[in-house]
C-alpha cells in the first residue's frame, strides 16, 4: 500500500495490466491568473483517496476492485503548457487504446486538453464550472486556463457548460454565434430538473471535466478563481450519475484544486467525487465496455 496511487491501492488492484481505470496526475499551473497552488492539487486528491472508504454505500459497489492504475506524475517542470498538454495526451491515448478509463487530476485546466484529445471517436465534454472559459485567447495565449474549453470546442465540436456564473462579452458572443448550450447556476438552485436537460442535450460518448470552483466556495474554498453562488456537492453527484445511466462516460478530469493548509476536506471532497463517478460508471454502465 502506498500513498502515491490513488486510494494508496495494494498491487494487486493498481497494477497498469490488471486496472480498468488509470490515474493521471499533472501538477502544472502554468497561466493561473489569480490564486496559485493548483500545482499540488493532483498530489493532494491522491493523498486524501487514501482516507476514503472503498464500498460505496448508494451503488453497493467496490469500484477499486476492478483495479484503479496511477501512473507517475506528468513531469511539467520547466515545460510550456502545450508539451504538458501532449505528455499528457499521450498517456491518455495509450490508456484508452489498452481499453482503460482515464481519469485526468490537475492541475490548472488547461490539463484537460490532453484528455480530450487522447479520446476516440465523436464525443461530447460536460465541463462543469464556474466559468465559461471560451475566450480565444488571455494573456496573449490561446492555451491559457481561461480558453480552454474554445479549444476543447474547435477539437470536438460539441461543449456544454454547467455551473456557469462568470463569462466576459466574447464569451457570450461565441456561445450565441455557435449555440453552445449553458446551464448557468442561477438556474440551477431549484430543484433539479436541469440535470435531465444537460443530460439530453450530450452526444452519446461523453467527455467530463470538472473544475472544481463550480462548487459553492462554501463547499470548495480551495481554488484559484472562486465564484460565490455555485452548485453543492449533491448536485454535482446527481449529474453525473444520470450521465452515468443515461450515456458513456469515456474520460474524465478534476482539475483548480489549490490545497489549503487544514482545509483538508476540499482535497477529500475532489477525491471523493471521482470515487463516486467511478461507482456509477460501474454499477449503471453495464451496457458500457472499460
Amino acid at each position: 500500500m502506498g500513498s502515491h496511487n490513488f486510494c494508496w491501492l495494494d498491487w494487486c488492484f493498481s497494477g497498469y495490466d490488471e486496472s480498468k481505470v488509470v490515474v493521471v496526475p499533472v501538477g502544472f499551473e502554468g497561466t493561473v491568473t489569480y490564486g496559485k497552488g493548483s500545482g499540488n492539487g493532483a498530489a493532494a486528491i491522491i493523498e486524501a483517496s487514501g482516507n476514503m472508504e472503498l464500498y460505496d454505500e448508494e451503488c453497493g459497489v467496490n469500484p477499486s476492485e476492478k483495479g484503479i492504475h496511477t501512473v507517475d506524475a506528468v513531469k511539467v517542470s520547466s515545460k510550456g503548457v502545450l508539451k504538458v498538454i501532449e505528455e499528457v495526451r499521450g498517456v491518455v491515448e495509450k490508456a484508452v487504446c489498452d481499453g482503460k478509463f482515464p481519469v485526468v487530476l490537475g492541475g490548472e485546466h488547461t490539463v484537460c486538453l490532453g484528455g480530450i484529445k487522447g479520446m476516440k471517436g465523436e464525443f461530447s465534454v460536460l465541463c462543469i464550472d464556474a466559468h465559461a472559459d471560451l475566450r480565444d485567447k488571455f494573456d496573449g495565449s490561446k492555451y491559457n486556463h481561461a480558453c480552454v474549453m474554445r479549444r476543447a470546442f474547435e477539437f470536438c465540436g460539441h461543449v456544454v457548460l454547467a455551473g456557469v456564473r462568470s463569462l466576459c462579452e466574447e464569451e457570450r458572443e461565441f456561445i450565441d454565434d455557435e449555440k453552445i448550450c449553458v446551464f448557468y447556476a442561477r438556474d440551477m438552485v431549484d430543484g433539479r430538473d436541469w440535470i435531465s436537460k444537460v443530460v439530453d442535450s450530450l452526444r452519446d460518448d461523453v467527455y467530463v471535466s470538472f473544475d472544481v470552483d463550480a462548487l459553492d466556495p462554501s463547499f470548495m474554498p480551495a481554488t484559484g478563481t472562486p465564484e460565490p453562488g455555485g452548485v453543492s456537492y449533491y448536485d454535482v453527484i446527481a449529474l453525473l450519475l444520470e450521465v452515468a445511466k443515461r450515456r458513456r462516460i469515456v474520460g474524465f478530469d478534476v482539475v483548480e484544486l489549490a490545497p489549503v493548509e487544514n482545509l483538508r476536506f476540499c482535497e477529500y471532497t475532489a477525491a471523493k467525487i471521482v470515487y463516486k463517478l467511478l461507482a456509477y460508471r460501474e454499477f449503471y454502465g453495464g451496457r458500457h465496455k472499460y
